[in-house]
């Protein structure tokens, strides 16, 4: 066979050759030691907490090595692409925080190694495609579907591997006239990879998560280009790593079954393999078992549902941080104001097995963030949420943001502050009284006299004075409490609650209950100074008409 004539008549339009696209994409001019990675997501209008795990691995590990991190995305499957997805891909990576030194953007590419999507790059794959041919490792495959199905039937019946190779490649030695006749009567082709492997050879390989793994080598002819001339991923990621200048690689474990085709690939072009790090699935409790995350059993598998639960974006970076390093919960408690980004990260503490998700601690580590931040920062990020997922409460903030800031300040600061709120959905329930609008009727415990509790508020009423502080003001709610024979002495209360028909506790909430419409709510006190003194009077007015 005259593979160059082969080459030349399956490609007659490709007259750039592998140098020109070397010169064209030089070795980046970086510092030693620094890796260049990217993401790589398809357009599916998916995206997923495992797309974010593997991009802050990525992105950790280019930034914090001086390296270069890009986005690239794998359109090579047009049936697989949702229109308007490759959008929402990039407005999703954006708001949580993921930043690439070049790629695709909305408006249009970033950087000197683009494209950096697949499909406006089936030029550059062609002269690989022609070189591989020239050299003997590829060839057209004119098999129809019948003819490959029927193939996989003969193949199951006999118990054997599927897959073309071997005899099954029907294609792989025919002659240039064969070909040339398939040509002349315009039927369909693909090019396919001409293997050298065989199962009963392995060989060693060292992942940066999974350590060092034994492989059988790939003996299928996979396909390289598809009937349109667009490659398949296999084809597509080897040049684009190459010529991207890719030094590590990473993605999902469940590519690891065509790892073996790939560093064939790599070898075959002359191109130098890139380290892999092939991250495990992220698993969820079933009961008592472990499962991966689903796509159809779990929301909380697609990016969105932390948007639209309300989870700061700081809050989901530093429970992921704590999934992919075990040390990172140790280094945040030794560094608890630290940037999470000056966190020292390593591929090589990945779980090979996979990460178990918690929502209940990604619950705990949101509360902790938001205590953190100042009410200035907090109301910010509610405001900008409820714009979004509750633009009623939204408009609520934005009428008086002053009003609002006083409100998210309670409690904050200090060594011990409060964590009331772990996403921004949980910020009106906590909130909301503050605003007569969402202002819940009080409901008495029906233990207690209606003119107990009328008597009560009353007495606070006559005796309430805006201007006192919170001592003396507690000290006239305690003295409201032995005037209608309730104890302030809880010990005694402990001891024999019989002895006496309520405590100074119930006299705070009931009083609490006509000012909030809550049993819980912040220290009542700071709430009316806040609320001041008409509203404060209103709501007890309002509270005593309702008894």
């Amino acid at each position: 066979m005259d593979y160059r004539a082969l080459a030349q008549l399956l490609f007659p339009d490709v007259t750039e050759t592998p140098e020109s696209l070397e010169e064209k994409y030089p070795p980046r001019d970086l510092p030693e030691g620094a890796i260049v990675t990217r993401m790589a997501p398809s357009p599916t209008g998916f995206v997923h907490l495992g797309n974010l795990v593997q991009g802050l691995t990525a992105e950790r590990m280019a930034h914090q090595s001086g390296g270069v991190l890009f986005l690239r995305v794998e359109d090579t499957d047009a049936k697989r692409e949702v229109p308007g997805a490759v959008e929402v891909l990039l407005n999703t990576l954006k708001h949580y925080g993921i930043q690439f030194d070049e790629g695709a953007t909305i408006d249009a590419d970033q950087g000197a190694y683009g494209p950096y999507r697949q499909r406006q790059r089936a030029g550059i794959y062609h002269v690989y495609a022609k070189k591989l041919v020239s050299e003997g490792m590829a060839y057209p495959c004119f098999c129809t579907e019948e003819e490959l199905a029927a193939m996989r039937e003969q193949q199951e019946a006999n118990k054997e591997n599927t897959g073309y190779y071997g005899k099954y490649a029907m294609w792989r030695d025919r002659s240039l006239e064969d070909i040339q006749s398939q040509l002349a009567a315009g039927n369909p082709w693909v090019l396919r990879f001409r293997s050298t492997g065989s199962i009963e050879r392995q060989f060693k390989f060292d992942d940066l998560v999974k350590g060092k793994l034994t492989i059988t080598e790939n003996d299928i002819d996979h396909v390289l280009l598809k009937s349109d001339g667009i490659p398949t991923y296999h084809f597509a990621h080897a040049v684009d790593d190459h010529l991207m200048r890719t030094t590590h690689v990473v993605r999902g474990d469940e590519w690891l079954p065509t790892l073996p085709f790939h560093i064939q690939l790599f070898q075959s072009l002359g191109f130098k393999l890139p380290k892999y790090v092939h991250i495990g699935p992220l698993m969820k409790m079933d009961g008592t078992s472990k499962r991966k995350l689903s796509k159809r059993k779990d929301p909380e598998l697609a990016l969105t549902y932390y948007k639209a639960e309300g989870f700061p974006v700081e809050a989901v970076y530093e429970y992921i941080m704590t999934l992919l390093n075990s040390n990172f919960e140790d280094w945040r408690r030794a560094n608890p104001t630290a940037p999470a980004n000056t966190f020292k990260f390593s591929p090589k503490k990945l779980n090979p097995a996979g990460s178990l998700f918690d929502y209940a601690k990604l619950t705990d580590v949101s509360k902790n963030v938001i205590s953190t931040m100042d009410a200035f920062k907090v109301y910010d990020l509610l405001s900008q949420w409820a714009q979004e997922y509750d633009p009623d409460f939204g408009q609520a903030l934005r009428e008086d943001p002053a009003y609002a800031k006083k409100i998210l300040a309670i409690g904050r600061g200090g060594k011990k502050p409060r964590k009331d709120l772990a996403v921004w959905k949980d910020a009106k329930p906590y909130m909301g009284f503050f605003y007569d609008q969402y202002l819940e009727q009080a409901r008495f415990d029906a233990r207690f006299d209606k003119a107990v509790i009328a008597r009560v508020l009353n007495l606070f009423l006559a005796s309430f004075d805006i201007h006192d502080d919170s001592g003396v003001w507690f000290e006239k709610v305690k003295a409201i409490t032995t005037e209608i024979g309730f104890t302030t002495d809880m010990k005694a209360y402990k001891a024999d609650p019989g002895a006496f028909p309520g405590t100074v506790a119930d006299v705070s909430t009931f009083i609490r209950l006509a000012v909030t419409g809550k049993t819980n709510s912040p220290d009542l006190y700071t709430v009316m100074q806040i609320l001041g003194k008409e509203r404060t009077e209103a709501r007890i007015r309002k509270a005593l008409a309702a008894l």
